[in-house]
């Protein structure tokens, strides 16, 4: 009998504790899954928080190289939303469709830029003088992964300037890593976006590449097919465009092609 009631006890303890557990799930503050190209680390994790202000939602990033993250996603990661700084590889997912159909919504853009350490005593007048030998070392990131690298691979082609300078290439894994050569003095100069030199206090910009250099610099957020919160990844876009999110944008240094005045 004594053998009786301590099972009884034993099963009562343990279906309170299964239903205190379940309540705490039922209860757990829905999450929202974003990768984002590693560009964008500062501001959004800056525009998460007043979303989960606001929605009372969980936003978890992975930042990296856009490309990278494209193959975490085709290998099966679990994501709501992806922000690539690049279309082409929001057109990679879209080929497989992997994308929610029209969800995709382009809302920013940035600019190319050469930059040097701030103490440097380097003068670029004109690009034509990364081909001399005062220019010994470029970092840039890796075009095939990294879309800033495939911007600056695209602008030094149409310069005339790509195989002139690729013995002098240092490339990054990402765009982090591309300016940190060059924040280190490691490099001469590197490219990268306008908005890496917010970043660092260690570099100057020499050089912005024209527009016509490259193919534009857009950045295009989508929802995934497979996203169990649909809905809310929808919100969370609609939010990046609300002039609470764009003035974080801007003061990262993006251009802001989307704005809703109104939230």
């Amino acid at each position: 009998m004594f053998q009786n009631a301590k099972f009884y006890t034993f099963f009562v303890f343990l279906f309170i504790f299964t239903e205190l557990l379940g309540c705490g799930n039922r209860h757990k503050a829905p999450e929202l899954r974003v990768f984002g190209a590693m560009s964008l680390t500062d501001a959004l994790t800056e525009i998460g928080k007043q979303f989960t202000a606001k929605q009372g939602v969980t936003v978890s990033y992975n930042f990296a190289a856009s490309s990278t993250l494209q193959r975490q996603i085709e290998k099966g990661a679990s994501v709501d939303v992806f922000i690539s700084a690049s279309p082409q590889q929001i057109i990679g997912l879209e080929t497989r469709d992997m994308l929610e159909t029209d969800s995709r919504h382009n809302i920013l853009s940035n600019r190319l830029v050469l930059v040097s350490h701030k103490n440097a005593t380097l003068s670029v007048e004109t690009v034509d003088k990364l081909a001399d030998d005062a220019v010994s070392r470029i970092a840039i990131g890796q075009p095939e992964i990294v879309p800033a690298g495939t911007y600056a691979k695209e602008a030094l082609g149409r310069l005339g300037l790509w195989k002139k300078v690729l013995p002098k290439l240092v490339f990054g894994t990402d765009v982090r890593a591309t300016l940190a050569y060059v924040s280190a003095g490691n490099v001469d100069v590197a490219i990268v976006y306008q908005t890496d030199v917010t970043l660092s206090k260690n570099v100057k910009i020499l050089y912005e590449f024209p527009d016509e250099t490259h193919k534009p610099i857009v950045y295009p957020a989508v929802v995934l097919k497979d996203s169990e919160q649909k809905q809310l990844a929808q919100q969370f876009i609609t939010f990046l465009k609300t002039s609470r999110a764009t003035k974080i944008f801007k003061k990262h240094g993006f251009a802001c092609l989307t704005s809703d005045s109104t939230q």
